[in-house]
Order: structure tokens, then C-alpha cells, then sequence
């Protein structure tokens, strides 16, 4: 990828285009980090509806050390996203060109953790099961938070139901008859191109990386996200290095 390029897709100063260019990136890992995910645990660590939902019904079932286990879950989430948010806020008051970058790196760095050492933790399930869950949970709130603030939470990554129904809305516009004229009062409706691109493209990075995340853990193992680590490595290292030197 050129240099221009990466630099504009997490510099503090956005450009048309950069958010949705970094979206769809981010889209391809979060799929591919979900789908790997429930591979090794059995569990989907994107979205916290479903944790959410699981909780409750463990909570009536009488399952309390499931319902912990939920807990943790959604508070490495929030976690995540807490991080991200506080990264982004010190980077941006120290005026670093790396205020969106540095969240990526830890991300980048905890999914080549992930890979580097989960095969040592897999023989102790109950250990294995809870760490990875909270791990990949954390990296899709810090993923998620670093996305919504970039973009004036304007666009997610790590979930698809809000891209979903978006997507809805704007083919209900699309699909609508305008039967009477424009006027100031009752103006025309009409479906903004761009937005309905863009969200089709984001639910189709989000399922072609589930795929081939699935495809890459059943068939490499946990190796398989060393690959999405170096891939956000890329996109995160040439503000990095304006900082430092611009530092030195």
C-alpha cells in the first residue's frame, strides 16, 4: 500500500473517503476475529446483544457461573472501548499524528498474542475459554470505540445489526414512490448512494472475513490471526512513525 495512503487512513486529520476505506478493513478483521473466535470458544465476542441475551437467560436458568462468565464478557468490552477512548483523548491533547493509530496497535499486538500463545493455553479449558473470551471482547470494544469516534460515530465495525438496518433504511427510501411534487414543506425522499455502497460493502467485508477466518483457524489454528495483526500493524504504523519522527 503506498505511504500516502496508509498515512491518510488513521491520521487525525480525515480525509473524504478515509473513514469508509478504514471501515472496511476493520469490518474484515472483526468478522474474521468473530468467526475464529467461535471456533476456539464456542462463542461470539462481537456484539454484546447476544452476551447480553445469554445472560439473562442463564440468570433464569439458575446458571450463575455462566452468567459471571457473561459478565466478564461484557465488562472487557467496555473496557475496551474505555481504553480506546482514553488513548485517542491523550493522544489528541499531546497532538500526536497517531491519536487513531495507537488503538489499532494494541489491538494488532493482543490478536499476535492471541496467536503466538493460545495453542499454550488450550490445555487448560476453563483458564483458555474465559481469557479468550475476554481478550477478543476487549479488542472488539477497543476496536469499535477507536471506529465510532473516528467517524462521529457515524459508522461500526464489530457488529452488524446497525449496519443492517441502516442498510434497510436506505433501500426503504430507495424503493419509495415519491407521489406528489417537491415542495419546502414535503420534500422528496430520496436514498443517499454513497451510504447504501458503503454499508453493503461493510456487511460484505464483515462476512467475507468471517469466512475466511473460519477457513484460517479450522485449518492453521489460533496462527490464523497473526496475519490480521500484521495487517493492522500496516494501517497503524506510518503515524507512528511521524511521531517519533517528528520527536526526535
Amino acid at each position: 500500500m503506498p505511504i500516502a495512503y496508509l498515512r491518510n487512513l488513521t491520521a487525525k486529520e480525515r480525509l473524504p473517503g478515509a473513514d469508509r476505506h478504514l471501515a472496511y478493513y476493520l469490518a474484515f478483521v472483526a468478522g474474521a476475529v468473530n468467526a475464529g473466535g467461535f471456533l476456539a470458544v464456542k462463542q461470539y465476542t462481537s456484539h454484546m446483544s447476544g452476551i447480553l441475551s445469554a445472560m439473562a437467560d442463564d440468570l433464569a436458568l439458575g446458571s450463575l457461573g455462566l452468567v459471571l462468565d457473561g459478565l466478564g464478557a461484557l465488562l472487557s468490552f467496555v473496557a475496551g472501548a474505555a481504553c480506546s477512548a482514553i488513548l485517542i483523548n491523550w493522544g489528541r491533547r499531546r497532538r500526536l499524528h497517531s491519536e487513531f493509530a495507537l488503538p489499532l496497535l494494541i489491538e494488532a499486538g493482543l490478536l499476535l498474542a492471541f496467536g503466538l500463545l493460545g495453542g499454550n493455553l488450550q490445555g487448560r479449558q476453563l483458564l483458555f475459554v474465559s481469557v479468550t473470551v475476554m481478550v477478543l471482547c476487549f479488542i472488539m470494544g477497543l476496536q469499535n470505540a477507536m471506529i465510532t469516534k473516528l467517524s462521529r460515530a457515524e459508522i461500526r465495525t464489530t457488529h452488524v445489526t446497525g449496519m443492517i438496518t441502516d442498510l434497510g433504511i436506505e433501500l426503504g427510501k430507495f424503493l419509495y414512490w415519491n407521489r406528489t411534487p417537491d415542495s419546502e414543506s414535503v420534500p422528496r425522499v430520496t436514498a443517499n448512494p454513497r451510504k447504501l455502497r458503503t454499508l453493503a460493502i461493510l456487511v460484505a467485508a464483515f462476512f467475507v472475513g468471517g469466512v475466511i477466518g473460519a477457513i484460517g483457524f479450522s485449518r492453521i489454528g489460533f496462527s490464523a490471526t497473526i496475519p490480521l495483526a500484521v495487517l493492522l500493524m500496516t494501517l497503524a504504523l506510518v503515524p507512528v512513525l511521524d511521531d517519533m519522527r517528528s520527536r526526535s
